[in-house]
């Protein structure tokens, strides 16, 4: 079972670069399930609509996670009830529209319980993450209740998502972090099964800052008057993300792959 989680996606060149780019290598690597982080869609760079959600499902996505950034886009709430393929995060303030986890059918017939999680600290008041992943685990079982299972940890600081990683380890297929936009080269399978990485970067233009265009940025460290809010880089998207080969039988980790491809990250697949 080959399972592919890419990072945010951010504003338009990524859309395109997931449009392009997420056909091809499904085909090339032979891959059954797709999730990825669509939070940053939206033309503005935050924030994903229905056009984006469908853009991304018609390239081949299965699922798409997100984040703090989910309710930037106002329409997000009208529709994320109806299109469940559309996950926002398990432990935001309730009630919230739409859900934080499901269980999908994959192309081979599998069973994939995806989980959406957000951190606490430095990020938008939720209910404790931590609490909720104990609530997810007593709840859905690998092997049991679903044949593979999946958690985007959206956070903002590394300790949260490693100590995540750990107290999911053995419980679930993979477990990435989300969010910071950079992707970390601690890809690994963990001691007990359980495929990690503390980021998983974006899908976005790396000559920018975190997705935004570079001299605005500057210009807002600065505290320049003539600084715009903030707007997405538009230049050649860089694909970002994480493959995971999964055992059938155990619905554990045996292969992990950092997926690079395009824009300035080019030539790590």
């Amino acid at each position: 079972m080959n399972i592919l989680v890419l990072g945010d996606v951010v504003g338009p060149s990524g859309v395109t670069a997931v449009k392009e780019k997420l056909p091809k290598l499904i085909k090339e690597k032979k891959i059954d399930f797709v999730i990825v982080n669509g939070e940053n869609a939206a033309d503005s760079g935050v924030g994903i609509n229905k056009q984006n959600a469908e853009d991304l499902f018609n390239a081949g996505t299965d699922v798409i996670t997100s984040g703090n950034h989910i309710w930037d886009e106002k329409e997000t709430m009208q529709f994320i009830s109806k299109e469940k393929r559309l996950l926002r995060p398990e432990n935001l303030i309730k009630p919230s529209p739409g859900e934080g986890l499901g269980i999908f059918n994959s192309k081979n017939n599998k069973k994939i319980a995806v989980v959406n999680l957000m951190g606490n600290i430095f990020m938008k008041k939720s209910e404790d993450v931590f609490q909720a992943a104990k609530k997810f685990i007593a709840n859905i079982k690998l092997k049991k209740d679903a044949d593979f299972i999946v958690v985007d940890m959206h956070g903002e600081i590394t300790s949260e998502k490693m100590a995540m990683g750990y107290l999911f380890d053995g419980k679930a297929t993979i477990v990435v972090g989300t969010h910071t936009h950079v992707p970390t080269s601690d890809y690994r399978v963990m001691e007990k099964g359980t495929a990690y990485q503390t980021d998983l970067g974006m899908c976005g233009d790396y000559n920018s800052v975190i997705g935004m265009n570079r001299d605005n940025s500057l210009k807002k460290f600065f505290r320049d008057p003539s600084a715009k809010k903030h707007f997405p880089a538009l230049g050649e998207a860089t694909i970002s993300g994480l493959m995971v080969t999964a055992d059938d039988s155990t619905g554990l980790a045996k292969k992990v792959q950092p997926i690079v491809i395009g824009g300035s990250l080019r030539g790590r697949t």
